[in-house]
């Protein structure tokens, strides 16, 4: 009896150690797990706990760093409900929004706010053609994805201070604005101007898994030469300036059906 008692105090012991230990547990113990599917970005200088802690340098796979890292993990993933609130700040990006997984292929991102220097993202990525300036934004109070595709989203943002840096020159667009919402796996994204920059800008697009849709409006406000050799790069050009864009493609070959 009396072994059977000692038995059960160890095995007591071991297991009230094992949630201690779990519950405080130091995140850069865990870093090298999640590292492999990071795609090549690495987290260092990682302080806290599994729950809630920071990497003070996330490093890009080209050897950059992208900014901090801090994250909030409920303790409730021990029960399989997986909730996480993440916040990044970089130079080049600055991202915050909390996901909460529903199940095996869906997840939810509530509070979404999206921050983008496009010129010093030319340090992380490589443009074709020519390079995109200012300052991107995108908040989403919700969006629900199914395997990592928006099936509902409702999305609102700006491009301040938008421009092209060509080989010529920089060119100015103004400030433009989008609006995107999602339905049944069918993305909507509509785009205009703030109507006092130097080009008008009206288009709208659609995006599916079987094919994508662009169709838009350019116009320049001004008489300016570098501005409208740039939209003339784009398609043909009416009397007045303007150019007609019109874009489909997809596994399909078509476009998604228009409204």
């Amino acid at each position: 009896m009396k072994c059977l008692r000692k038995c059960l105090i160890g095995f007591g012991a071991v297991l009230l150690a094992a949630f201690l230990l779990l519950w405080f547990l130091p995140a850069r113990w865990v870093v090298g797990r999640i590292e492999p599917g990071l795609h090549g970005v690495r987290l260092q200088q990682v302080q806290g706990t599994l729950w809630n802690g920071r990497a003070n340098e996330v490093v890009a796979a080209n050897g950059k760093t992208l900014g901090q890292l801090s994250w909030q993990l409920s303790r409730r993933a021990l029960l399989g409900q997986l909730q996480l609130q993440l916040q990044l700040r970089g130079p080049a990006l600055s991202f915050s929004g909390g996901m909460r997984k529903i199940d095996e292929s869906r997840t939810e991102w509530r509070g979404v706010n999206l921050q983008v220097d496009l010129a010093a993202l030319g340090d992380y990525v490589t443009f074709p053609q020519d390079k995109p300036l200012g300052e991107l934004q995108l908040s989403a109070d919700r969006i629900l994805l199914q395997g990592g595709w928006p099936l509902q989203m409702q999305a609102g943002g700006q491009w301040r201070q938008a421009a092209m840096r060509t080989a010529g020159g920089d060119i100015a667009l103004g400030d433009l604005q989008w609006q995107v919402q999602a339905q049944g796996g069918v993305i909507r994204m509509q785009v205009s101007d703030d109507g006092q920059g130097p080009l008008h800008v009206d288009g709208q697009g659609q995006l599916s898994p079987l094919g994508w849709r662009l169709d838009a409006t350019l116009q320049p406000r001004q008489t300016d030469p570098a501005l409208r050799r740039w939209l003339a790069g784009l398609g043909p050009q009416a009397a007045d300036g303007s150019v007609q864009i019109q874009r489909h493609g997809g596994l399909t070959g078509s476009a998604p059906p228009a409204d």
